[in-house]
C-alpha cells in the first residue's frame, strides 16, 4: 500500500541476515530509530537501524554489532530483544528506501546540521536529511507516519507523545 510501511514488504534484512516483513508489524505502532530499539509490549515496538553516517560511531561489520553491545557499549552483558536491522545509509545516495520515505512523510527536525566537518558522511546535505544518530520516527498501526523527532530530544518528551498518540488512537478506535 503506497503511504504505508507495507510496500517494505521483504525490503529489509535483519542483523541476522534473514530479510524481513514489516507487515508483521501491521496494526502495532513502531518508533523507528536510526540507532537501537526493543520490543515495549501494548502493540508498541521500537525498530532499531544502525547507520555509520554520524562520526563514524558505527564502523563495525554487521556480525560485530551485537559483541560491541554486550561487551562495549552499553556493555554490562547487554543483549538486545529487539529487531536490529543491518547497517545501512539513512541519508544520500544509498540511503534506504524506508528512510526516503519516512523523511518525505514527516516534516524536517531542523534547518541546520551544526558544523558539519568531519561528522556527515554524505552529499549533498539536505534539509529533511536525519540530522544525527537517534533521531525517531513514529509509525502508526495503519503504516503511516505521523511524527517525527530530533535527535537530541529528552526521551521523557518522546515518550510523552507517544503516550498521547496511544491515548487518542485507543479513544477514537478502540485500538488496544
Amino acid at each position: 500500500v503506497p503511504g504505508t510501511l507495507t510496500r517494505f514488504i521483504s525490503k529489509l534484512r535483519s542483523l541476522n541476515g534473514s530479510h524481513v516483513n514489516l507487515s508483521e508489524y501491521r496494526g502495532k505502532t513502531v518508533l523507528i530509530v536510526n540507532y537501537l530499539g526493543k520490543k515495549c509490549g501494548y502493540g508498541f515496538v521500537v525498530l532499531g537501524f544502525p547507520c555509520n553516517q554520524f562520526g563514524k560511531q558505527e564502523p563495525g561489520e554487521n556480525h560485530e554489532i551485537l559483541p560491541t553491545l554486550q561487551y562495549v557499549r552499553p556493555g554490562n552483558g547487554f543483549v538486545p530483544n529487539f529487531e536490529l536491522f543491518e547497517i545501512g545509509d539513512v541519508n544520500g545516495l544509498y540511503e534506504q528506501g524506508l528512510f526516503t520515505f519516512l523523511k518525505n512523510s514527516c516534516p524536517p527536525v531542523g534547518d541546520s546540521f551544526g558544523n558539519p566537518t568531519n561528522r556527515l558522511f554524505w552529499e549533498p546535505l539536505k534539509v529533511n536529511d536525519i540530522k544525527w544518530n537517534f533521531e525517531k520516527f513514529l509509525v502508526g498501526p495503519d503504516g503511516k507516519p505521523v511524527m517525527r523527532w530530533y535527535p537530541r530530544v529528552n526521551v521523557s518528551e518522546v515518550r510523552a507523545d507517544i503516550l498521547r498518540f496511544l491515548r487518542k488512537l485507543i479513544a477514537t478506535t478502540g485500538y488496544s
